[in-house]
């Protein structure tokens, strides 16, 4: 596939999951999808992979957030691998605390289909705003 066409793959995913498609996010996803967000304390925190993981997730994701986008995300793309680049400002439900978050998703697209997600977030954002330490040092 070419880069424009996986670009347009990613871009797809993220409409599908902006609007709750759950079909749709699975459709665009490999069976053994792997998504990795990195982190320790953080309900979302973690490997989750295939079709069962994926919708775990982000089901824990709409349960424990509230998430909007200031602004669209930059899309950068090389080969198989597409960089999405983006700002969220965010919620807590459990603690209705707010947050601002930096974040890159790092997409692996083969054959017409997400095969890996890895997950950058400001952990420290949300870690403050769930009522967690953030601090590394005691």
């Amino acid at each position: 596939m070419s880069i424009e066409e996986n670009i347009q793959i990613v871009k797809d995913f993220f409409a599908a999951i902006g609007s709750g498609d759950k079909q749709g996010v699975l459709a665009l996803v490999a069976e053994d999808i792997e998504w990795i967000i990195p982190g320790e304390d953080w309900p979302l925190a973690g490997t989750h992979r295939g079709h069962a993981g994926l919708a775990k997730v982000l089901q824990k994701a709409s349960d424990e957030v509230e998430m909007t986008y200031p602004e669209p995300p930059e899309f950068v793309a090389q080969g198989d691998r597409v960089l999405v680049v983006g700002v969220a400002n965010g919620k807590i439900k459990a603690t209705n605390r707010t947050f601002k978050d930096d974040w890159v998703f790092a997409i692996t697209v083969r054959n017409g289909k997400l095969t890996n997600i890895r997950e950058y977030i400001d952990t420290q954002a949300l870690a403050r705003a769930s009522g967690r330490d953030a601090s590394p040092y005691p």
